[in-house]
């Protein structure tokens, strides 16, 4: 059972995650993923990032660190082919969002 977020970016695009089931076998493509805590009031995004091959689990270490702060935290993803799309949706998140982790990687 997959759990599709729809997150909005400060440009007001929409942009649709998907729960992921860190176990599952992952595609090799690019994507971008948010980090985020679900609760019954909506998702709080913890981090937003992007890789260009999602089953090297680039995005692992960054949700071991989330969950030091936020131990429901979940990842969710998107596939998303180009880098400059990724790129973009990854800006437009963090502006609308400011997650404190990517917050804390400008320090």
């Amino acid at each position: 059972m997959s759990r599709q977020i729809e997150f909005a970016g400060k440009s007001g695009a929409r942009y649709r995650y998907t729960a992921m089931e860190e176990d599952r076998f992952l595609p090799p493509a690019g994507a971008n993923f948010v980090i985020a805590e679900l609760t019954d009031d909506g998702a709080t995004v913890v981090y937003a990032g992007e890789t260009d091959n999602l089953a090297n689990q680039s995005w692992k270490p960054k949700l071991d660190a989330a969950r030091k702060k936020h131990p429901a935290a979940k990842v969710l993803t998107r596939l998303n082919v180009t880098r400059a799309m990724r790129e973009a949706e990854r800006t437009d998140l963090i502006e609308q969002h400011q997650p404190p982790m990517n917050r804390e990687n400008r320090a």
